[in-house]
């Protein structure tokens, strides 16, 4: 239902859900801003986004690796375009109310290319995306054999990103991969310049020990994401510790991927060695718990709501 204004005429439907999206990216910046280290779970589909947002995280993160692994059993290597992860962003927005983080890669281009990549994710309903500047086709942050683009062929992605946006409070993240590649100092001269084009939150990918990750906050003026990647090059660090140091996110990417991956094989290899699975909830998820998840009641509600006498 529309929202009314007693002075006004009732928004149109558009502008319901404009408004709903403004005040839903003004929350999530404030959020941001107050340095608290909030988890960000990533999702590969819609069900995954509907188990974080039933868990009760506050945002998630629509990861690119996940969608390439979940969706085509392939590496992250670039294999994703604009259009799938604009379809995955919508079909997430429609199960979800969370602020979405969308990874667009390197946005999928050049310059141009990322001014079209902010105007079609925004308009799927992500509340921020996530710029890299790794050379096309790009690899997953913890891999070895990265490149990256120059500093200036970058700067010009955010400021195209950041002029593209229609919504002020849509955030662009800027990570860089030149820790990897040209070394930590390396990576924070890049940062440095992200923020001066118009960045609102940073990523420094694929730092390796504890100093590094309690220096960033400090030598960088702006919020900051860090991305645990299990079994990844970043070590593991407490939510708390980080929310101590001033990071403002804490992405856990694929561990819905990660542990999803690992409940197929334990559940299917149950079966392909006993013959038969039964509802163990130790294995398998109830059949009354997945239909909850799928808001399966409120379609029953509708249907008799809708039935014909």
């Amino acid at each position: 239902m529309a929202h009314v204004n007693d002075e006004h005429e009732p928004f149109s439907g558009t502008e319901a859900m404009t408004t709903s999206s403004s005040r839903r990216r003004a929350a999530f910046r404030e959020r941001v801003n107050a340095r608290r280290a909030l988890l960000l779970p990533g999702a590969f589909n819609a069900m995954s986004a509907r188990i974080v947002a039933d868990l009760g995280f506050e945002a998630l993160y629509i990861t690119g690796a996940g969608v390439t692994n979940m969706s085509l059993g392939m590496p992250d290597l670039g294999f994703v375009g604009l259009a799938e992860i604009a379809e995955h962003t919508s079909r997430i927005r429609d199960a979800v109310d969370l602020p979405l983080i969308v990874d667009a890669d390197t946005g999928f281009g050049n310059a141009l290319n990322v001014r079209h990549t902010v105007r079609t994710l925004e308009r799927a309903g992500a509340d921020a995306i996530q710029l890299e500047d790794q050379v096309m086709p790009k690899k997953c942050g913890h891999f070895a054999g990265k490149a990256v683009i120059s500093t200036n062929e970058m700067v010009g992605k955010i400021r195209a990103a950041v002029d593209a946006r229609e919504d002020e409070n849509f955030q662009i993240i800027a990570r860089t991969d030149a820790c990897a590649v040209e070394g930590f100092d390396a990576a924070i001269e890049r940062a440095r310049a992200f923020v001066e084009a118009g960045a609102d939150i940073l990523f420094v990918e694929a730092i390796e020990t504890p100093e590094q990750i309690a220096a960033l906050p400090g030598l960088l003026d702006a919020p900051q994401l860090i991305n645990i990647v299990i079994g990844g090059k970043t070590p593991v660090t407490d939510r708390a510790d980080l929310e101590r140091l001033g990071f403002s996110l804490v992405l856990y990417a694929n561990a819905a991927l990660q542990s999803a991956v690992r409940g197929m094989q334990t559940a299917l290899g149950a079966l392909k060695s006993q013959g038969r699975l039964d509802e163990d909830p130790a294995v398998v998820a109830p059949f009354n718990e997945r239909q909850r998840l799928v808001n399966k009641p409120l379609f029953d509600e509708l249907d008799r709501k809708y039935a014909a006498d």
